[in-house]
């Protein structure tokens, strides 16, 4: 089996470089003294293991897995595991950062982590990704625990990795342990809701910008990029309340419709069509880069990091961008948007509500009682809409863009929980 080897990052930027730039500019808005700074900007701790996995065919091939836990200051840490070629240590620094600050900026007690394993699923069976989850959780067993650090799907996993790492910490454990891990199967203490709540907060974080916008759901357009979990759901979700969803897209390119497109179609069309929109009929077929430049009045880039750039961020028309996926604007590109005028929801508020529904389904793994969907629905709500009007109220009082406000009440919280707990 060929092993591809990681890209090499070219013109992206250094992930973790792009959010140590928002963090530097927010520090120094607060007046972060020094010392505090030095130690929010470090992970407090960094596990690189090897990982021997028997392969399908008798071979024997050795995986690199991280876990990096950026901070537990807040409470234990929490953050998703991604199974992907391009896995690297900055990557995996940078997303366990944005986890801290997305934690603090929706007020949960989490502090921020994220773990990784360099490989391509597409190209492994499924024995094969079991054994290698299986060797990933005995490697992490003592960095994961309830109250120390929970693991959640990221890309590349989902719920049946997360029962394969429930069942092998359980074992070593010699107990059932349900609540070590969140994106669960639903029988085995997974949440109502789970699997539609990023995709909800940055439908709900659309909304509540919209109204601070004054533009009429019932008259506006959108276009979502990447129509994975996340893009799919706050299609769908989007278009229930009113807007004309006119452009989709994934790997086999974008769809666009004057008219609209019915994001319920899509979805049966892409789960019908081996999970792809190749040939999606009812629109046009453009390429990613020109659904970001359509003039609608809100874009939802939910597919991966950097596609907007400084070389795209001028020709963008959109006056609302909701940020779906982790980091789609890089740092470049930040102030030609603020620039523009246009607002940005930032990643760490608009995609947080995946990470406040696994602190719900933690909660009910520790009480062992379920809740409904329609509790976990209107919790995760209040907390988003509460999140977002926090957050503005920072960028009207500061006069900064909502990043950087966002950024400053993630940083504030953290920073005031250390000075509480006492460095040492």
């Amino acid at each position: 089996m060929a092993y591809i080897e990681p890209a090499p990052l070219k013109d992206r930027e250094n992930p973790f470089e792009a959010m140590m730039s928002r963090f530097h500019v927010a520090s120094q808005i607060l007046g972060l003294e020094d010392e505090i700074y030095n130690v929010l900007k470090s992970p407090s701790r960094q596990v690189i293991v090897s990982l021997p996995v028997t392969m399908d065919d008798g071979s024997i091939r050795v995986f690199e897995g991280y876990r990096v836990i950026h901070s537990n200051i807040l409470g234990p840490s929490k953050g998703g595991i991604r199974y992907d070629p391009m896995v690297n240590l900055d990557e995996v620094k940078a997303l366990a950062a944005w986890m801290t600050w997305k934690c603090a900026v929706v007020d949960i007690p989490y502090g921020g982590a994220k773990g990784g394993i360099t490989c391509n699923p597409r190209e492994m069976s499924s024995g094969e990704i079991e054994r290698l989850t299986r060797a990933y959780t005995t490697a992490m067993f003592h960095v994961f625990g309830p109250d120390q650090d929970i693991p959640a799907p990221d890309m590349g996993t989902g719920p049946r990795e997360m029962a394969w790492l429930m069942d092998e910490y359980s074992k070593m454990r010699g107990m059932t342990v349900n609540a070590v891990v969140t994106g669960k199967p639903i029988v085995l203490g997974g949440s109502l809701g789970r699997t539609e709540a990023t995709g909800r907060g940055v439908m709900v974080s659309a909304m509540a910008a919209m109204e601070k916008l004054k533009i009429n759901p019932y008259k506006a357009t959108c276009a979502v990029q990447g129509f994975g979990n996340v893009g799919s759901w706050a299609a769908r979700l989007l278009h229930e309340r009113g807007l004309t969803v006119q452009a989709i897209s994934d790997l086999s390119g974008a769809y666009y419709s004057e008219k609209g497109i019915d994001p319920e179609k899509a979805v049966a069309y892409r789960d019908a069509n081996k999970g792809s929109l190749e040939g999606f009929p009812d629109a046009t077929r453009i390429t990613n880069e020109e659904l970001l430049e359509l003039p609608v009045d809100v874009l939802v880039p939910a597919a991966t990091e950097d596609v907007i750039t400084g070389s795209n961020a001028p020709k963008i028309q959109a006056k609302l961008i909701v940020e779906g996926a982790n980091g789609p604007t890089s740092s470049k590109a930040d102030s030609i948007i603020n620039d523009k005028g246009i607002m940005v929801v930032p990643d760490i508020l608009a995609n947080a509500g995946g990470v406040t529904v696994s602190y719900f389904e933690w909660i009910q793994n520790r009480l062992g009682y379920k809740w409904t969907a329609d509790r976990v629905n209107r919790r995760s709500d209040r907390i988003m809409k509460d999140a977002f009007n926090n957050v503005f109220k920072v960028a009207q009082e500061y006069k900064v863009p909502m990043r950087i406000a966002a950024y400053m009440v993630a940083i504030d919280k953290v920073a005031k929980t250390y000075k509480y707990r006492g460095g040492f």
